[in-house]
């Protein structure tokens, strides 16, 4: 069964993956810092839940007034913020891909979960190459980049970036999972309910 959820649920959900965004994105409150950022699972879930394109655009501006708003009044260093910022543009792309290519062969059954790791892991490393190792190369930060010095950088931050994605993408699933029980058991009790003709 395909994932389809109303226009309505779909609105609800984009708010309440917008919300997580500036909740957990590094910087913004100090309070959440022990959570881990749930931009890239955003990405991921919209381009797995939402049937139009437009929260993408929505959390692409969403990310970056998150990031301007904490450089400019909350003292946060701008030293990430350089000509490769452009790229976390394509870098979220591959994450609402990922998400596509996800639920156009999404089913309701434990079978699917080789498929959504698959989705979530490539999608994971082409957003760490394109924002990373856009930044490393093309930033303008570093004197003389080569792939030797980048390849020994990529342990640094992006298991924890894909765990705290696996992790959101993880809890998403169950939930879904749960809310597919509960809809499935209470169709079936409306038949029940009927009277047979």
């Amino acid at each position: 069964m395909p994932l389809l959820l109303t226009a309505r649920q779909q609105l609800l959900l984009a708010l309440v993956l917008g919300l997580s965004m500036i909740l957990t994105r590094p910087h913004t409150l100090a309070s959440m810092h022990h959570l881990p950022g749930t931009s890239w699972a955003v990405f991921f879930l919209a381009g797995v839940f939402m049937q139009r394109a437009w929260p993408y655009f929505v959390y692409c501006g969403l990310a970056a007034l998150i990031d301007q708003v904490a450089i400019t009044y909350a003292g946060v260093s701008d030293f990430c913020v350089t000509p490769a910022y452009a790229l976390l543009l394509p870098a979220y792309a591959a994450l609402w891909l990922g998400g596509r290519w996800y639920a156009r062969g999404h089913r309701e059954h434990v079978a699917t979960l080789p498929r959504l790791a698959l989705a979530v892991a490539a999608s994971a490393v082409v957003a760490e190459l394109l924002s990373s190792g856009g930044f490393y190369f093309l930033g303008g930060r570093f004197d003389s980049p080569t792939l030797a010095e980048f390849l020994p950088r990529l342990p640094m931050y992006f298991p924890r970036a894909l765990l705290a994605m696996a992790f959101y993408v993880a809890t998403a699933a169950l939930l879904y999972a749960a809310w597919a029980v509960w809809r499935r058991s209470g169709a079936e009790g409306l038949r029940a309910q009927r009277p047979d003709r």
